[in-house]
């Protein structure tokens, strides 16, 4: 299966809000949030930050099907502009956007490109307590979980419990 360019900003940015006792936690704010803008050629500003939230929460949005989605997603990128470049060895776009929403357009041209490349293998996983997603590059694109050594077991673990309480 193949991977697609800045695949791991776009989940490190998917999975920036976890769930944690019950609670939606935002890990963008504070260091977490810097250190993942750095890890990806970020500043870490808090203008950076504040692009990254928003993208975040419109791939969110986008990604669960919600109403007014795409709207919300199109006014992210209204400035973004891929210039070409000839060189030798064919075409090279370059990204021109400001410096601090590089990182959050960087993430929606990689949803983009695995939505079209992967059709239906990005999803959020399925724990309805999660809040987490995944790219799914198993062969049977059957992966239903974020992680299977949480999110999987813990499922597995409910699941088996239930049909022994029913038998």
């Amino acid at each position: 299966m193949q991977v697609v360019q800045d695949e791991d900003l776009l989940l490190a940015l998917l999975n920036s809000a976890p769930i944690v006792d019950g609670k939606k936690v935002d890990n963008l704010p504070g260091s977490a949030g810097r250190e993942l803008t750095q890890q990806f050629g970020g500043t870490g500003s808090q203008t950076e930050i504040a692009h990254l939230q928003r993208m975040r929460n419109a791939l969110h949005d986008v990604i669960r099907d919600q109403a007014d989605a795409h709207a919300a997603l199109d006014s992210l990128l209204r400035d973004a502009v891929l210039t070409p470049e000839v060189g030798p060895t064919g075409i090279k776009w370059e990204l021109q956007t400001s410096p601090d929403e590089r990182l959050a357009v960087r993430a929606a041209m990689a949803w983009s490109e695995v939505t079209e490349r992967m059709p239906g293998r990005l999803r959020p996983c399925a724990n309805a307590e999660c809040n987490l997603f995944l790219i799914d590059h198993s062969r049977p694109g059957s992966a239903k979980w974020c992680s299977m050594s949480t999110c999987g077991n813990r499922m597995k673990v409910r699941t088996h419990a239930h049909r022994r309480r029913e038998a």
